[in-house]
């Protein structure tokens, strides 16, 4: 199964950039790093942006030690190149949210990365997270 979602991230990677533009598709990973600093994991992520400054996207996680598969829901707003990031299941739980800010550098044409400082309300835990895509 991680090999599945692993070769899904990989083609979805092929496709996102600097969210900031209505209409656009952004496909890539959520988080490369988003658990602690000796566990990594890639979680595919699609977003559109429904305005100028808002995307709002869902994004699909699974652990190395749980076979079950999370599916969570996301929104980034931007301003001045900055953006504000909200993730939470799709129960909108707010015991189990992650809270951050970050800035997406375009690397070439429609690829980006965008590193991020996420706070965890549901482990009162901060991380630095890393996530890279395409826009088309």
């Amino acid at each position: 199964m991680r090999k599945l979602i692993l070769t899904i991230t990989l083609a979805c990677a092929s496709l996102m950039t600097n969210a900031q533009t209505q209409g656009d598709w952004y496909i890539g990973t959520g988080d490369v790093s988003n658990v602690a600093w000796t566990e990594w994991a890639v979680n595919p992520t699609v977003g559109y942006a429904v305005t100028d400054a808002l995307v709002l996207g869902a994004s699909i996680a699974q652990q190395v030690t749980d076979e079950t598969m999370n599916v969570d829901v996301n929104a980034r707003y931007f301003a001045k190149g900055y953006f504000v990031y909200l993730e939470s299941n799709l129960n909108l739980d707010t015991e189990d949210m992650r809270l951050g800010v970050g800035k997406m550098f375009t690397l070439r044409s429609n690829v980006y990365v965008d590193p991020k400082i996420v706070y965890n309300t549901g482990d009162q835990t901060t991380n630095l997270g890393i996530g890279f895509g395409f826009r088309f």
